[in-house]
């Protein structure tokens, strides 16, 4: 028996139509004559939490982190228990298995998890579905591969899956613990990619506080040729006074000095340069998810996750192919359908598809029909179904327009044009000027509508502007040919702030992540790459970035602003987590991890030290704000202020780890008046000879000058000891030189607070080991013959 594993039910129902009927329904699953159909519901399993491998790991510690899992384990999520036993039975009553999962590395893993889990054995064939419809299936089921060709994509998929959850997992706690030091509530989210899209947007909020606009000018001149004016734009030198540091002119009085001086006429300008090339813009590509989600949310507003869940259903209705690709090519097999994919557009109920369809040319092939750029998918375009637009939604409608146009420009020609560069000397002065004149609008024709609708293809507002510019009319001229000045202007500018993100921006920032690298040289390296994040989770990321209010949505365009928890967090992670430099090289890995290259050991054990590295950095951490006072004594926490038997004082928020104490002083703490040596403090030891704990540099621990001291110093000046109810006995740091039943060592480093060594105490109730970081660090240890338990 061959059983079908899909990886949700409206693909298993689809699945299950293309087979020899009748089709039985039971419970969880579909018979047919060709085989039984089953499903998943996304990912079935789930990986383990901390405290499930370890119920300790339940109580966040900074001194258990990081958690690293030896052998990773699965659950089964507890919505899908009667699934999976359905999935189970089913497969152990299978003769072969078809691996119906989505063609990505999620589909590809989330059904091998299954089999992986299950340890199955059996031969596992594997189906690739990039279109629904009743063609595509069958025609996909006659071609089914060995699912083993596969491997790479699952261990690229779950080797992001298991990086994922040590750096989530551990650095959330680790700056939650951290924030909560600082007396700040909440769970403070550390993602892989979450992060340092997250810092994207922070960045781009500083620097619109910080912008302040500058005042520059340009000059224009119109210049007189025989065969008719044009104008150019003046260059200034590098020397040039009056210029600011991006070669802008700032000064006025300079601007109209020069056109003053241009206008006295002393002597003809002359054409010092003169190109004309002949261009060709080649048809834009079809769309891959990205490419769909930025320009629908240019176009329409729709945020990525609406055009994401939009294409979903069109897919699902089996009018366009599959949405989560990352291709934007098509493979030459399916070039044969466009006849029959065109001629549905033709006939379709919406009148400029059907007049684009009917000037389409089957004897065209642009450069997307390309096998060598598929991957496991290709570009979203129609399917062979004839659609109904009436019958979709608006948004449905909207998307299927954009996905049909793209389709179309396929088949019209390139757009060419004739591109001039003139250079004008005048006056020891340096014009330019440019100009385009079209040829052949091609398949701009389809976007570039009586000029009132910008170019498509175009990504930055800087390449409007210049294609504006390009477009002037241009008289015929060559090099040498003398112009006069006509007249000349100095126009007064300013400069513009950056715009803040949007959610479309936002997630083409995550695509072309590249260009928000810090360092230059990976910056050139991650150029080609893919980003950070998946096609299918940017979207989801940036939506978990606003539910968790780190993120809020502003005005009618929905800018994306970041919150105070927002500043909190990227101020107080390093930089190795707020710049995209090690998650973009991470995806890069990923990425050739699918192809074969590299090992999945090798790129988790590369996470589990980047990941212990940071939860280092985060013990040392203090996340203070503006109007926040650090503690001088723990450089952890906070001062707060509390109220006392004897009025308002100010207490650390790491209490009681730090009892760091001070004075109100007209609403502010007197830390001045409440020194501490922290450098003769922190460099007590012990002497491994005499095995007595003794002070270096001072004669005292602490040092009073006649000012103040925290209760705690008091009290660990004194030489008192308390027990607590069966609990190891906590000391002072004086009490401990007059302790004639320690030993001393310095082998073993505190997991705590990983600066103070262990020392080997023989208490009321026998030997325990503590730090000699105390009182800074009061954490103990219970003793096994002679060895700290850690």
């Amino acid at each position: 028996m061959r059983l079908y594993i899909a990886e949700k039910p409206s693909m298993g129902a689809e699945i299950a139509k293309c087979l020899t009927g009748p089709v039985q329904r039971k419970d969880g699953y579909l018979i047919t004559k060709d085989g039984i159909v089953t499903w998943a519901f996304g990912h079935i399993l789930r990986q383990a939490e901390p405290e499930e491998y370890n119920a300790k790991y339940k109580n966040w510690k900074a001194e258990d982190l990081p958690i690293i899992p030896k052998q990773w384990k699965m659950i089964i999520d507890e919505s899908c228990k009667k699934q999976f036993g359905i999935i189970k039975n089913l497969i152990d009553k299978a003769d072969e298995i078809v691996h119906a999962g989505d063609p990505d590395r999620e589909g590809q893993l989330l059904i091998d998890e299954v089999l992986d889990y299950l340890n199955c054995q059996k031969p596992v064939k594997r189906i690739l579905l990039n279109a629904l419809d009743e063609e595509s299936i069958k025609k996909a089921n006659t071609d089914l591969r060995d699912n083993r060709d596969f491997l790479n994509l699952k261990k690229s998929a779950l080797a992001r899956a298991r990086a994922d959850w040590l750096i989530g997992m551990n650095l959330s706690r680790a700056y939650t613990l951290a924030a909560r030091r600082a007396g700040k509530k909440g769970v403070f989210a550390v993602g892989r990619v979450k992060t340092p899209t997250l810092a994207l947007v922070v960045r781009r909020e500083r620097e619109l506080k910080d912008f302040k606009p500058v005042d520059y000018f340009t000059i224009k001149a119109i210049f007189a040729h025989q065969n008719g004016e044009f104008s150019a734009t003046w260059k200034p030198k590098d020397t040039q006074a009056g210029l600011d540091f991006e070669n802008r002119l700032i000064d006025e009085n300079i601007a109209k000095a020069l056109i003053g001086k241009f206008a006295q006429k002393t002597e003809a300008g002359k054409i010092i340069a003169y190109q004309k090339a002949q261009k060709k813009e080649a048809q834009r590509l079809p769309f891959s998810l990205s490419s769909l989600q930025v320009l629908a949310g240019k176009k329409y507003g729709y945020d990525p996750q609406l055009v994401l869940d939009t294409a979903q259903k069109l897919y699902e209705k089996k009018l366009t192919t599959y949405p989560r690709s990352d291709c934007e090519y098509l493979p030459q097999s399916q070039f044969g359908d466009a006849k029959i994919i065109l001629q549905n557009l033709y006939n379709i109920n919406e009148k400029q598809l059907a007049n684009w369809a009917k000037k389409c040319d089957l004897k065209t092939k642009s450069r997307a029909w390309n096998d060598k750029k598929i991957t496991a998918h290709h570009a979203i375009i129609p399917t062979k179904v004839k659609v109904n637009l009436m019958s979709l939604t608006t948004e449905e409608r909207n998307i299927y327009f954009l996905i049909a146009q793209a389709y179309i420009a396929q088949f019209y020609p390139v757009h060419i044009y004739d591109q001039t560069k003139i250079s004008i000397e005048y006056m020891q002065e340096l014009f330019v000027t440019s100009g385009r004149v079209v040829k052949q609008m091609g398949w701009k024709e389809l976007y570039v509508q009586n000029n009132k609708e910008k170019s498509l293809n175009e990504d930055d507002k800087k390449e409007d502007n210049e294609e504006k510019e390009e477009q002037n009319s241009l008289p015929l001229m060559k090099k040498g040919d003398e112009v006069e000045y006509a007249k000349g202007e100095y126009d007064k500018k300013s400069t513009k702030p950056p715009t803040r993100f949007t959610s479309s921006t936002l997630l083409a920032g995550m695509k072309d992540i590249h260009k928000y690298v810090k360092d230059v040289e990976v910056k050139k390296k991650l150029k080609d790459i893919y980003g950070i994040g998946t096609e299918a989770t940017r979207a989801t990321i940036i939506e978990d970035l606003v539910k968790r209010n780190f993120l809020q949505l502003e005005g009618k365009k929905k800018y994306l602003v970041p919150t105070q928890s927002a500043y909190i967090l990227i101020d107080a992670l390093p930089d190795e987590m707020t710049y995209p430099d090690s998650t973009a090289v991470w995806e890069d890995y990923l990425h050739s991890l699918s192809e074969g290259q590299g090992t999945i050991e090798e790129f988790l054990a590369k996470q589990a030290e980047f990941t212990q590295n940071l939860c280092i950095k985060a013990t040392k951490t203090v996340l203070v704000q503006e109007h926040e006072y650090k503690c001088p004594r723990c450089n952890q926490g906070i001062l707060v202020k509390r109220k006392g038997k004897n009025g308002e004082f100010w207490g650390c928020s790491n209490f009681p780890n730090c009892r760091m104490t001070c004075n109100d002083v007209d609403g502010k703490p007197d830390i001045e008046k409440t020194k501490f040596n922290f450098n003769n403090y922190r460099q007590m030891s012990y002497n491994n000879n005499d095995k007595n704990y003794i002070k270096s540099g001072q004669n005292e621990i602490f040092q009073q000058d006649n000012q103040l001291i925290s209760a705690w110093d008091l009290i660990a000046k004194t030489d008192v000891k308390k027990t607590n109810r069966g609990q190891k006995e906590k000391f002072s740091a004086m009490s401990i030189e007059k302790n004639k039943n320690t030993k001393a060592t310095s082998k073993y480093l505190c997991t705590r607070c990983k600066e103070g060594n262990l020392r080997r105490i023989r208490g009321k109730n026998g030997w325990f080991w503590a730090c000699s970081n105390y009182p800074h660090c009061t954490a103990t240890y219970d003793d096994n013959n002679g060895i700290p338990v850690l």
